[in-house]
């Protein structure tokens, strides 16, 4: 979803607000007003005054981080929570050591500048979400196939109309108005109450595709009204995986080495120097950001990806390898990986409410009083 800060993003029915990192950018490029801003910002993390910073003293640092991208608060979202904890690890390098302010301020350009860099491949885009975009979907010429496919997904012989109400709900996007029903706040906020108020009598008489209609149109409408009332924050980004990132890497030897060597630098080893196969993941891990892949476990279809990789490699058979033949492994395991999503690209979508209003919800990236850009 491309768009930048300057010509921000609109949907139709609400205001789309583009966070690119072209700010943070010009923030960290600055070195007088960065070195100001990182000793304010150590001075005021600096809770005891002992000079270092914790693990505890840099969790509202860490959590200042998402806020100023409009992530939603820690433990509130799976889509974001994995960012939470990579950037603590790297203020800390996953240890629980204290960190001094030169290390802090290296830290934080590199999160800085590697924010900026991943939002211009992947803007974070911010959705007010006020029922108009709703009540034109189901106002509009599309609404009755788009909602028979839908429920001819749904079909099942005990399934209610409310059951089929629901399941229509929660396969509507942001496109269509609807924010996210997996959302707990947003089902019985929004949900559950136009459930509660469109209910009728023919609610429990057996169900037809005419009745399946009209009934959904009546609740849409009340969860329009509501949401007008109400406007729901949602921050949306979507991407891509098509292998295009892996391909870089591997065209690029200078830094394909670097990587290879950083991953196996960071695997134990026997006092051979040789690595258990098993180690593989790990560094698989420990290089997917350099080649535009998800964590393992963060995307479903991702990972069976990798499985296939593995098992075409052979990388699971319990066999100790030498320096060389482990990173050759993993660079076939990339260029494996790479072949299967040149075919079949994944398209990942997160939809995330914010609860807390994004103006206010981070000073991290305010400069104190006395700087100026």
């Amino acid at each position: 979803m491309e768009a930048s800060s300057d010509t921000p993003k609109k949907k139709s029915g609400g205001n789309g607000q583009v966070l690119d990192g072209s700010n943070i950018m010009k923030l960290v490029g600055n070195e007088e007003v960065f070195s100001n801003f990182v000793d304010h910002k150590f001075q005021e993390l600096d809770r005891d005054r002992d000079g270092k910073l914790s693990v505890k003293e840099l969790e509202p640092a860490v959590a200042d981080i998402g806020a100023a991208l409009g992530l939603p608060a820690q433990g509130s979202s799976h889509d974001s929570d994995h960012i939470y904890s990579e950037v603590l690890n790297e203020f800390t390098h996953g240890k629980q050591e204290k960190v001094n302010k030169t290390e802090f301020k290296e830290v934080l350009s590199d999160i800085l500048l590697g924010m900026a860099a991943g939002l211009k491949r992947d803007p974070i885009v911010i959705l007010r979400i006020d029922g108009e975009d709703l009540l034109e979907f189901i106002n509009g010429p599309s609404y009755e196939s788009e909602l028979v496919s839908v429920f001819s997904h749904i079909e099942s012989p005990s399934a209610s109309i409310r059951d089929y109400i629901i399941g229509a709900l929660r396969k509507l996007t942001v496109d269509q108005g609807m924010p996210p029903t997996s959302d707990s706040w947003v089902f019985s906020n929004i949900v559950e109450p136009a459930l509660q108020s469109c209910a009728g009598n023919n609610w429990d008489n057996p169900v037809s595709q005419e009745t399946l209609l009209a009934e959904f149109k009546k609740v849409a409408e009340y969860v329009a009204q509501h949401l007008k009332e109400q406007p729901v924050i949602v921050a949306h980004s979507e991407n891509t995986f098509d292998g295009s990132g892996i391909k870089r890497l591997l065209s690029n030897k200078f830094e394909l080495d670097k990587t290879l060597n950083s991953a196996f630098e960071n695997v134990p080893k026997d006092r051979n120097g040789k690595v258990p196969k098993e180690y593989l993941r790990v560094a698989l891990d420990a290089v997917a950001a350099s080649a535009g892949l998800p964590p393992y476990g963060a995307i479903s279809e991702m990972d069976n990806i990798v499985g296939e990789a593995f098992k075409m490699m052979s990388a699971d058979d319990g066999k100790i390898v030498k320096e060389d033949e482990f990173k050759k492994l993993l660079t076939e395991i990339l260029g494996s990986i790479m072949l299967q999503l040149e075919g079949n690209p994944i398209l990942v979508s997160s939809n995330s409410v914010v609860h807390e209003p994004l103006d206010s919800s981070s000073t991290l990236l305010q400069p104190s009083s006395g700087e100026t850009e």
